[in-house]
């Protein structure tokens, strides 16, 4: 009986009850980092009211409208070599000149919403400045002057080099059926 005893390890010193520990720790730990996260990050996502903004979109078509009346197209790239967002404002497919009001709306962050104000010349150009741009999903929302006129459409960086937006009233990216 004595041999039996030597022989027996404490229990600190014997692998399995620290095999067993191991699962329980990396659930605390886990816990700990999300705890910490939920408290570093707002909850940006919802709005208090966005049943009356959601109203308020569906029924603010007319600069859709206004905008598919004169078949407004807006073709856009984003340069990173000079940080410059280049493109051509057309309408009923000539270059159209207008002062543009650009939106680019991060999908998940509103502190990352960037807003620029251009101006297309003669021949639908135009060029601002943009600092690096993030990889994300952005809408894009282009506005005339007085808000005439609204161009929508999502923007997928750096997947898609360059984004096409349509006049299409019926089909707005801002309203989905």
């Amino acid at each position: 009986m004595e041999s039996q005893d030597k022989d027996q390890k404490p229990w600190y010193r014997q692998r399995w009850p620290w095999l067993l520990m191991i699962g329980p720790a990396w659930v605390v730990v886990g816990a700990f980092i999300m705890i910490w996260l939920a408290s570093r990050t707002p909850d940006a996502l919802v709005v208090d009211d966005y049943y009356k903004r959601g109203k308020a979109i569906n029924q603010d078509l007319s600069r859709d409208r206004a905008a598919a009346e004169k078949q407004l197209q807006l073709d856009a790239r984003y340069n990173p070599a000079n940080e410059q967002l280049e493109g051509v404002l057309s309408a009923a497919g000539a270059p159209a000149s207008a002062a543009l009001e650009i939106q680019l709306v991060h999908s998940t962050q509103p502190e990352k919403d960037l807003k620029l104000s251009a101006r297309s010349d003669a021949q639908g150009s135009f060029s601002v400045p943009l600092p690096m741009l993030e990889r994300a999903r952005w809408q894009v929302i282009v506005e005339g002057e007085g808000r005439a006129w609204r161009l929508t459409g999502e923007w997928r960086w750096p997947e898609q080099q360059q984004v096409v937006l349509v006049a299409d009233p019926v089909r707005s990216p801002l309203v989905q059926p």
